[in-house]
């Protein structure tokens, strides 16, 4: 399973703070820490909310440089603003390894499918439209269909199109665990070749010790098919959920990623 490292987000307010004061060493000690936690992508969301459109640009050029300066692990340059991701592409270079996100609206898949295109790049497509979140699996799939309809036309590979089912806090609505969950189960189950990405903690979010849903929805998703989480790769209950649940389903030959982890006191 790939871990998508999401500790550099700016609507982190420790996050939002460096970003603004330009506190170098807080973020190097971020991608640090996510680095040795054994995250194989570090995502980087710089959108404070505050400043300019170029602002932002230089935001994300320099929170680039210091995550390159300091690891080597791949980066998912995430924003909501296309302009934004594709000057961190390019700040990226060979190091870029995702693009964070595209919407399913037409408008949000003209401005980020072609540079899903142009540079080869897996990209994220969000189960939703500009009628916000569906509440059903059929609508999440319906729009995750019209995201691999858009990358078909610019030849973009179904595999390079992880589908994000959207995780919603079952605090609020009892049943979002299990739309989640259903609606993984009909993407692979209608298009195999796409995968999926769930940004785990989302689920758990206003309940008490929210490692245990984190957790447990790690290892449903697992078994599903979902190929990717975004989470907190220094929880180490959260790393251990992942990759047991990887050498459970049969994808870790001899059980070796575990057993790595576990001299490693990763998880």
């Amino acid at each position: 399973m790939l871990i998508i490292g999401e500790n550099i987000n700016a609507t982190i307010p420790k996050v939002k703070a460096a970003i603004l004061s330009r506190d170098m060493d807080f973020i190097k000690g971020l991608a640090l820490r996510q680095h040795e936690a054994g995250a194989k992508l570090i995502d980087i969301n710089i959108g404070t909310g505050e400043g300019t459109e170029q602002d932002e640009i230089e935001s994300m050029r320099w929170a680039i440089k210091i995550v390159m300066d300091t690891v080597d692990t791949k980066l998912c340059i995430d924003s909501d603003n296309p302009v934004v991701l594709e000057a961190g592409i390019e700040a990226a270079g060979e190091r870029a390894g995702m693009i964070n996100s595209t919407k399913g609206s037409q408008k949000s898949l003209d401005a980020v499918m072609p540079l899903a295109a142009k540079t080869g790049l897996p990209l994220i497509g969000l189960a939703m439209d500009d009628r916000g979140i569906p509440k059903t699996a059929e609508e999440r799939l319906e729009i995750a269909g019209n995201i691999l309809t858009a990358a078909s036309a610019l030849n973009v590979p179904e595999e390079n199109i992880y589908i994000d089912p959207l995780v919603m806090p079952v605090s609020t609505d009892i049943t979002q665990g299990a739309v989640t969950l259903e609606t993984v189960k009909q993407i692979k189950q209608k298009y195999p070749k796409a995968k999926c990405v769930l940004a785990i903690s989302n689920v758990s979010f206003g309940l008490p010790k929210r490692a245990y849903a984190n957790s447990a929805l790690i290892s449903m998703a697992a078994f599903l098919g979902a190929e990717a989480v975004l989470i907190n790769p220094l929880h180490k209950a959260l790393m251990a959920a992942a990759l047991v649940s990887e050498t459970l389903l049969g994808r870790d030959r001899h059980c070796r990623k575990y057993t790595r982890a576990a001299r490693k006191d990763t998880i």
